[in-house]
């Protein structure tokens, strides 16, 4: 992600979305770790893809997350110089589908 004074979109302003984005990836962080070592130690490939599948919606929440916060700057700000447009935002919550 850029700087605040880069891009009105960004995180940066909204510090609760970027405290939720980040809780989230540091979980999913965490479920990768897990994931690594249940590989590593040859766990039950039931047990790795139940990690995994907990990885990826992890991640997914924290995109949707982002998204969402830029969707909301859009529609408050959306005369702003470097504002995400409404095409790009699709384009971009479509990519987690």
């Amino acid at each position: 992600m850029s700087s605040a004074s880069e891009s009105p979109d960004s995180l940066v302003h909204d510090q609760e979305a970027k405290r939720k984005v980040l809780n989230r990836l540091k979980r999913a962080q965490g479920q990768l770790t897990a994931v690594i070592g249940a590989v590593e130690d040859d766990a039950h490939c039931r047990d790795v893809v139940q990690q995994l599948s907990a990885v990826s919606k992890a991640l997914d929440r924290a995109g949707f997350l982002v998204i969402s916060t830029a969707l909301r700057d859009c529609m408050t700000t959306p005369d702003a110089d470097n504002a995400t447009n409404p095409d790009e935002l699709e384009k971009l919550f479509l990519s987690l589908a």
